[in-house]
């Protein structure tokens, strides 16, 4: 939900300066992207750039595969393609389709980008009688692909047809017991080689109050809990805090991203989801995500003045 194209390049190229590995952007119904990634690209110099994630609806296989290779020659090789199911919300009351079987639209989008970036033909389900065309690029078949997960069925296809896996909103402790799970799955499916990477993490907000960088964490879990329809109420739900989502969202009738609360008995999800307080803080907080995920993100609320985010990477620098 950013909106100033020029934070997110400064962020990205603040991010590279620091050491950090990656660099995620996401994708709803403002930016495309895409075309911020690229031109971030163009401001920094090691960093890997992640979209953060595309739905499988916005975009066909064929578009996402070129756009997917054309970052790939932009940045240098830097590039990680993230996609994910989406939600109904947006799916339906903003790009007009009709949200079925996500978990199976996730499959299908996932192999068809991957066999075009390998080479491969695109392969034709929905006509007849048309001469597969390839990806006019040269193949790039080892470009890393992160899938969003949060249900048990997407959650397959990311540990069957993916190079990492990237949830949000999902506590350590969810992570830590999808570990053997998704090791089983992608033993079973024989169809990627190398372990899974697991790119997860806390919202993060560094403010010298303590008091306001909780307030910033709150806005963002009771906008998301509360606004989002009901994918991600449901996923923390079933982490084990069903009556702490429900208070999250009583009382937030009329859910704002600037202006949502957590009440006292729900204080327990900013622990779970979120990193948020001074710097030191901050950075005892995110000790224990070490050993929880490969990569361990470190969420920036959209909106927030420079001077927190610039705070929040410094203080959550590697």
């Amino acid at each position: 939900m950013e909106t100033r194209r020029d934070v997110i390049a400064r962020t990205a190229a603040l991010a590279d300066e620091l050491g950090y590995e990656a660099f995620s952007l996401a994708e709803g119904w403002g930016f495309d992207s895409t075309l911020v990634l690229a031109e971030a690209a163009r401001g920094t110099r090691r960093i890997v750039l992640c979209s953060g994630v595309l739905s499988v609806w916005g975009r066909t296989p064929a578009t996402l595969a070129m756009t997917a290779a054309t970052l790939h020659q932009i940045s240098g090789g830097r590039y990680v393609l993230g996609l994910g199911p989406s939600t109904r919300a947006l799916v339906e009351g903003f790009h007009d389709l009709t949200f079925a079987q996500p978990a199976a639209r996730l499959r299908e989008v996932t192999a068809k980008v991957r066999a075009l970036l390998a080479g491969e033909p695109a392969r034709l389900d929905g006509t007849r009688g048309a001469r597969p065309i390839r990806l006019g690029q040269p193949p790039v078949p080892d470009l890393p692909i992160w899938v969003a997960a949060m249900g048990d069925r997407t959650v397959r296809v990311a540990a069957e047809l993916g190079d990492g896996w990237f949830p949000v909103l999902v506590t350590r402790d969810r992570l830590a017991g999808w570990a053997p799970e998704l090791d089983r799955l992608r033993r079973a499916a024989g169809q990627r080689t190398g372990p899974l990477t697991v790119a997860a993490g806390p919202l993060t907000v560094v403010d010298a109050d303590a008091g306001t960088a909780r307030g910033v964490a709150a806005s963002y879990v009771a906008w998301y809990l509360g606004a989002m329809g009901d994918v991600y109420a449901r996923s923390v739900s079933e982490q084990g805090y069903g009556a702490e989502v429900e208070a999250v969202r009583a009382a937030n009738p009329r859910p704002s991203p600037q202006r949502g609360v957590v009440p006292a008995e729900a204080e327990v999800l900013l622990e779970a989801l979120t990193a948020h307080g001074t710097p030191a803080t901050v950075r005892e907080r995110l000790e224990p995500w070490d050993q929880a995920a490969d990569i361990v993100m470190v969420g920036l609320p959209a909106g927030v003045p420079w001077p927190t985010i610039e705070a929040t990477l410094r203080a959550a620098a590697p």
